[in-house]
């Protein structure tokens, strides 16, 4: 189970211990938080979301592909062999991707091969709340978006993912 916080205790933290408690909410970027936790004190949850969007936003493009690069494919390698992070375990078990029929698995394994080849980067999305029809819809959808389009959108979704992992790490 993930510990959970007050605002209070986040924006009272050194660093260090800031980043060791909100650093996985952007998937293998620890670096998100630590930039954010200059933003402190932070008064409510919109604008600590908005410290971690903002550092992550003005990152330079190369820091920002490393972290679209970070999620794992949806119902990949990873996530057969068991090596997804905990959060993203939770999120693909819960839009039921590791209760695929044959014909879903193999067209998302096709979907996530079309989409390194013309992007460079998994496809990524904010799956809570999703079907695995939904997913697949919005993987054919989306692989007509340009690089740029795409790249925009992937930030995007991330930002979301971190915002629904961050509602479960605060305390009321």
């Amino acid at each position: 189970m993930t510990a959970t916080y007050s605002l209070q205790a986040l924006s009272s933290m050194d660093e260090p211990a800031f980043v060791a408690a909100l650093g996985d909410l952007y998937e293998h970027s620890p670096w998100v938080a630590a930039a954010a936790w200059q933003s402190r004190p932070f008064n409510d949850r919109s604008a600590l979301q908005a410290a971690l969007s903002q550092a992550m936003q003005n990152a330079d493009p190369a820091k920002q592909l490393a972290l679209i690069r970070a999620h794992p494919e949806l119902a990949g390698k990873a996530a057969v062999r068991g090596e997804l992070t905990a959060e993203s375990q939770t999120e693909q078990v819960g839009a039921g991707l590791d209760q695929c029929s044959p014909q879903e698995f193999e067209e998302i394994q096709m979907l996530n091969h079309a989409w390194q080849d013309k992007f460079g980067f998994p496809f990524v999305i904010a799956v809570r709340g999703l079907t695995r029809a939904d997913i697949i819809a919005a993987m054919r959808k989306r692989l007509a978006h340009d690089k740029l389009t795409e790249f925009g959108e992937a930030l995007h979704q991330i930002d979301r993912i971190a915002e629904l992992r961050l509602v479960q790490r605060l305390s009321a």
